[in-house]
């Protein structure tokens, strides 16, 4: 038989139960009877049972291996998250020591053109020194030829005339003074 058939007469049982007397809910059955289809149900029972037996033990190694699984990828992400950590910390140190690097050649470049504007201020105080000390000679020579007579009294009129191009600029240089130099 299978237990339904068997629920079924047992439900048939308690539906043709008399009642007790003063009681709603209490009713008077076949105790042989009744026992006669639990034992039924026992012998039909153990087929389903090993069934469910083996479908919960299916499900434990389901479960288990399932659990297994989910540590190693847990175990792999952990590891994966190290990883990414750890090259985010290398990016981080070379971001950091990038920086560095930029900040100490900005201010060797700093340094760099400070020595140059320094050299060539030094560069152009000495050039400016010069000019004005050439300007100073061509001062006192201008004013050394505004103070020249125009004749050279121990000259006669006549040997001015005569002399040649050549002692002429001679005697420029003369006036001039340091060689040429105007």
């Amino acid at each position: 038989m299978i237990i339904d058939d068997i629920l079924d007469m047992m439900d048939d049982l308690l539906d043709s139960a008399a009642s007790v007397p003063f009681s709603v809910k209490k009713s008077i059955i076949d105790c042989d009877q009744m026992r006669d289809y639990i034992n039924e149900i026992r012998l039909n029972l153990p087929q389903e049972i090993k069934q469910a037996k083996l479908i919960v033990r299916d499900r434990q190694s389901i479960m288990t291996d399932a659990n297994k699984e989910a540590d190693a990828i847990i175990r792999r992400a952990e590891d994966r998250a190290k990883v990414i950590v750890s090259n985010d910390e290398i990016t981080k140190q070379a971001k950091l020591k990038a920086t560095d690097i930029i900040n100490q050649a900005q201010s060797r470049a700093r340094e760099l053109k400070n020595a140059a504007n320094k050299y060539i201020d030094d560069v152009l105080v000495k050039t400016e020194e010069c000019l004005q000390s050439n300007l100073a000679d061509v001062r006192r020579t201008r004013q050394a030829v505004k103070t020249v007579p125009a004749q050279n009294p121990q000259q006669p009129q006549s040997m001015q005339n005569t002399q040649s191009p050549q002692s002429s600029s001679s005697q420029q240089e003369l006036r001039f003074g340091q060689g040429g130099k105007r």
